[in-house]
């Protein structure tokens, strides 16, 4: 069949004609549908392009569907955040949904505004990274809209949960440091949203094994935990807050890249050379700790798989599935340059 002529609105009945399919398969390839084959969809696609279809986003709206997805996340400057957005748009790719993000800053009132206007503006679904606002409040939304919760451990039947095995990977790092002749290792960590109803928040189950493996080899009485915001400026006053004290460690493990690249900036005042002077660490692997002049150890978290998996989930929840869904990563640690013995005064 011909493409369809003149000034005429291609519609989903023309590419069914075209591709030889019935209208619902459109449809299925329209909405990322599972079920269908990758011939199928090849021939929708192709079929969509020759005719140059465009979905009509107000149509759709009315028929209770608005293909687009809501991103919350706190600040577009952590680097990690990146990573699972690149995920979830590989996910998406392809298919007819489009995603929205909007970052609320740190601040839970900002966040639950936020929140709040994604739902009014009828998305069809939420995925929410590391919610610093209350747990109510989220168990509310995903119990009137599909949602999927990035990072936090805590479960529920209202939505499904991507988590990074936190603990564990807090775990790679110690042993590491352990191994290379370390004992006063440091972490910086950060207290979150007090009192939001979140008690398996990522820098909660990451200080629990932070402080697990300084027990299992012994070191318990040397922790030290540097409280601070997951951003370089809040790394940056951890990092001053450790290094310029009497009993420097002689390590740092920053609980985020972020953080460790504030303790750069703090080490770099202060003089001191890494690795020679002290090792540090980082966690997430982001693009940034791979740069030369930078070459950070850190916990590869995988975040463009925790990204296509929680957009899987949600289109799935989308189409439809009601029962949640916990998905967990396995980190593993990326031995770079910042890491090495102490210094002979200290082994």
């Amino acid at each position: 069949m011909a493409p369809t002529s003149g000034k005429r609105r291609v519609t989903i009945t023309d590419v069914a004609l075209h591709a030889g399919v019935s209208t619902s398969a459109v449809s299925k390839v329209l909405r990322n549908a599972y079920g269908v084959s990758p011939e199928m969809r090849e021939r929708v696609r192709a079929a969509m392009a020759e005719l140059d279809y465009r979905p009509h986003a107000a149509a759709r709206g009315m028929r209770g569907r608005t293909y687009t997805i809501g991103v919350l996340l706190d600040n577009i400057r952590n680097a990690f955040f990146a990573d699972i957005l690149e995920g979830v748009n590989t996910e998406l790719r392809g298919g007819d949904y489009q995603v929205l993000i909007g970052a609320a800053g740190f601040h839970e009132e900002d966040q639950t505004r936020l929140a709040r206007a994604l739902v009014d503006r009828q998305m069809d679904g939420l995925i929410l990274i590391g919610p610093g606002f209350p747990r109510t409040e989220v168990l509310r939304t995903a119990a009137t809209m599909p949602t999927v919760v990035i990072g936090h451990h805590d479960v529920a039947e209202e939505h499904d949960s991507v988590v990074d095995a936190d603990a564990l990977g807090a775990g790679l790092v110690i042993d590491h440091l352990v191994r290379l002749g370390h004992r006063r290792i440091a972490l910086t960590s950060t207290p979150g949203n007090r009192g939001s109803g979140w008690s398996g928040t990522p820098e909660r189950v990451q200080r629990r094994g932070y402080h697990e493996a300084m027990r299992r080899h012994g070191l318990q009485d040397l922790a030290r935990v540097a409280m601070t915001a997951f951003s370089e400026e809040g790394g940056y006053r951890a990092g001053m807050e450790l290094l310029a004290s009497a009993d420097r460690p002689t390590a740092v493990f920053g609980g985020a890249d972020v953080a460790a690249m504030g303790v750069f900036r703090a080490a770099r005042e202060l003089g001191l050379r890494i690795p020679e002077d002290f090792s540090l660490a980082g966690y997430n692997n982001t693009a940034v700790a791979a740069l030369a002049p930078v070459r950070l150890t850190s916990v590869d978290q995988a975040g463009g798989l925790m990204g296509t998996t929680a957009a899987r989930l949600l289109l799935e929840r989308i189409e439809g599935r009601t029962r949640s869904v916990l998905m967990t990563v396995s980190p593993s640690l990326v031995v770079r340059g910042t890491t090495g013995p102490p210094p002979a005064t200290e082994g």
